[in-house]
């Protein structure tokens, strides 16, 4: 009975990341129910993770890889260097990954983004944009010069190969 229970609460995390990766991708916008959506899927999560095994002191080490990445992403959003739904996304996504998962989502997040932002260049070159403009409206935007980077995509690709590094993930046998 629990464990297609925990399945379901587990593979919400990729569900809702791959989803707001996708939403910014074509829309530029990470609606704010995605990111509540992993906050309260986190919950049951860590009482699933606790009926599992795993400490408190490991979730409370989940609750302040959150609280930082809200920090650092509230800090990027006020730059201008991400948008805030990114900032909202990245901070639910760090919640769920804790240590020593967090160090893997930073790196891969931002491998992710510079392969974004090669990727946009390329597809704004006047050669490559001639074309994304015959396609659909979302990959016209993207081809745009000046038009920001779906950095939502980057925070997705960063969250899933991080996730199974997750203690939270680990402690329940997945």
């Amino acid at each position: 009975m629990i464990q297609p229970v925990l399945t379901a609460v587990l593979m919400a995390f990729p569900a809702l990341v791959i989803l707001g990766g996708v939403r910014d991708l074509v829309s530029y916008r990470i609606p704010n129910w995605i990111s509540l959506a992993l906050l309260g899927a986190f919950a049951p999560a860590a009482l699933l993770g606790l009926a599992a095994g795993v400490p408190l002191s490991v979730l409370g080490l989940h609750l302040a890889v959150g609280a930082a990445a809200l920090v650092a992403g509230v800090v990027m959003w006020s730059l201008r260097w991400i948008g805030g739904g990114d900032a909202k996304l990245f901070a639910a996504a760090a919640l769920w990954l804790g240590l020593p998962a967090a160090a893997t989502y930073l790196a891969v997040t931002a491998l992710a983004g510079g392969a974004l932002a090669l990727f946009l260049l390329q597809l704004r070159s006047p050669l490559l944009r001639t074309y994304a403009v015959l396609g659909p409206a979302w990959v016209a935007r993207l081809a745009q010069p000046g038009e920001n980077a779906p950095y939502g995509v980057a925070i997705a690709v960063g969250a899933l190969a991080a996730f199974p590094a997750s203690p939270l993930l680990r402690a329940t046998g997945f």
